[in-house]
């Protein structure tokens, strides 16, 4: 497939090094030649210098000949351009990175499908999704949701008093625990493997399992007895992530704290957020924490533009007594390493989630989406079957799955 991606920030950069591995022809427009001359340096692609809009450098890049356009600038006027460009240049797919939820939202002034955009992403959103099933499954490394929430799939590590040591799965957990969920890898160091009935586990070890949403939280109860339990909830950050997570979480019955250091942003977050304490502050001030009620059974989420600070803000909150951090960074590639070396409880990253929802447009028609871990190597895929498809009406030992794949859940019929 050949794709072309405008803007070589680093969502632009991570996503064109998902792509290259793949063996699409991607070819990547910027305005900064030196950030192309890296991306080149690196990979074996097209680069354009211009600008994303301009229908003249777009036709450098080869938008006629294009199947996929992605538009993932920080302006989301140049991505939506991109793709009115790109519809009339007969490309396929076409998808715009949006961060202003007016934008989104406001469907009788602004259409954006008859605009040529055929999926709007804002990352910051995809991602407070994210947080705030791992903050409702506390203990769980990361959450990912399937079948538009209906199923959840979610990692966690194996601690020394888990009730999986010394056992092989099937002898170790109830079997109406075993009827509810699947269990669907297992990382062991640099290891990949699908455990079996037979497996057994060491400490350390990092499980996925994937399941209906009310089916996980009994056996995270089970199998992870020493997990934090959260009645409170505090945002570092009223930016578009910390915003977004709020009104997640807004009703999830805890308690939500949201800091905001610039007094205009916290009167704009006050005004749209109904079961929200909303405090001017600096987070990394201890007496703001302590005005937040940080303490025993506190989660902290530091979600402002920052990695450096976020990654501060977690260590200052666990000294002040929260129960277990989370920040966002920018860089994907950060995350397995800061989560390596549990300098906090869990990192994330938007632009990673950000992916997720941009994949399934390249699988073909028969995928419906495609998820990433942030840690776990491969993918989740959500496969259609439609009438006359191959594997319709035959037995799963006879489809010929490749080696290394696994069925993890089935839906039929709603």
């Amino acid at each position: 497939m050949r794709v072309i991606l405008i803007g070589a920030g680093s969502a632009g950069r991570d996503l064109a090094v998902r792509l290259y591995k793949e063996q699409h022809d991607v070819v990547v427009v910027d305005r900064d030649p030196a950030v192309l001359s890296q991306l080149q340096e690196e990979m074996d692609i097209q680069t354009v210098v211009g600008h994303g809009s301009s229908p003249a450098v777009l036709k450098r890049a080869g938008v006629a000949e294009a199947d996929l356009l992605v538009a993932v600038t920080d302006n989301d006027e140049v991505n939506l351009l991109s793709c009115v460009c790109a519809k009339t240049a007969g490309v396929r797919f076409r998808v715009a990175r949006v961060s202003n939820i007016d934008i989104r939202t406001d469907c009788d002034l602004l259409r954006l499908n008859e605009l040529g955009v055929d999926l709007a992403i804002n990352p910051k959103e995809e991602c407070a999704v994210e947080l705030a099933y791992m903050l409702q499954l506390p203990g769980a490394e990361e959450v990912v949701d399937l079948l538009q929430g209906r199923v959840l799939a979610l990692g966690f590590k194996i601690s020394a008093d888990s009730p999986l040591l010394r056992q092989t799965l099937k002898d170790c957990l109830p079997q109406e625990l075993l009827r509810t969920v699947r269990f669907i890898a297992l990382q062991r160091g640099e290891d990949l493997s699908i455990p079996f009935g037979d497996t057994r586990f060491m400490v350390g070890d990092d499980l996925y399992v994937v399941g209906q949403p009310d089916a996980l939280p009994p056996l995270m109860d089970v199998v992870y007895p020493d997990r934090p339990k959260i009645g409170k909830v505090i945002v570092a950050g009223g930016g578009s992530l910390g915003l977004s997570l709020a009104r997640q979480l807004e009703r999830s019955g805890m308690d939500i704290v949201l800091i905001e250091s610039d007094a205009k942003t916290a009167d704009a977050c006050s005004n749209v957020l109904d079961r929200v304490l909303v405090l001017h502050g600096d987070a990394m001030s201890h007496e703001t924490l302590e005005n937040a009620g940080i303490g025993e059974n506190t989660a902290f989420v530091s979600t402002t533009g920052s990695d450096e600070n976020n990654i501060i803000m977690c260590l200052l909150a666990q000294k002040a007594g929260a129960s277990f951090t989370v920040g966002s960074v920018s860089k994907p590639q950060y995350v397995p390493v800061i989560n390596s070396l549990s300098l906090l409880d869990r990192a994330v990253s938007p632009h990673l989630s950000m992916m997720n929802s941009i994949l399934h447009f390249i699988r073909g028609r028969n995928v419906r989406a495609a998820t990433l871990f942030h840690t776990l190597p491969g993918e989740l895929l959500e496969i259609v079957l439609d009438t006359g498809h191959q594997w319709a009406g035959r037995a799963v030992k006879d489809l010929g799955m490749p080696k290394g794949t696994i069925l993890a859940t089935m839906e039929r019929g709603g």
